[in-house]
């Protein structure tokens, strides 16, 4: 069994993921201006004040994600004795339900955020980790 992760498609995967959370959140984004920010309440004015700060922690979350997602996706096509798009697809999707969509629906509800909002973030997260698998993929 080999294990490793490649670090072009962590870079890679890196990439995909600051994009999608760009293309998602920006104000002329998927969700941007019009619906998140009315469902957060975070104001334009609310992230200028906090500066550079919140692209920070998302380029660090997201590297770790693609360094999470390399490791799984190779330890997937150790066991199994394949490597193929699909198999990365399906390990980000798995890690996306079991992990970030399990802990996201349970920290709404007991904050009593909108379903709506969960809704947005849980598809969102979705792309990401479908997004980023397939660029390990294809990277690796």
């Amino acid at each position: 069994m080999e294990l490793g992760i490649s670090a072009p498609a962590v870079v890679a995967a890196t990439a995909t993921g600051l994009a999608i959370a760009w293309v998602w959140y920006s104000d002329w984004g998927v969700v941007g201006r019009g619906v998140w920010r009315g469902l957060t309440g975070v104001t334009p004015e609310d992230s200028a004040r906090a500066g550079r700060r919140p692209l920070a922690v998302l380029l660090v979350a997201i590297a770790a994600t693609a360094v999470a997602l390399a490791g799984a996706c190779s330890l997937a096509s150790s066991v199994l004795g394949r490597d193929s798009l699909g198999l990365h697809l399906a390990v980000g999707c798995a890690a996306w339900l079991g992990l970030s969509l399990t802990t996201l629906v349970q920290h709404n509800a007991f904050e009593q955020k909108p379903v709506r909002l969960t809704t947005i973030n849980g598809a969102y997260q979705l792309v990401l980790f479908a997004g980023m698998s397939l660029a390990i993929g294809l990277a690796s």
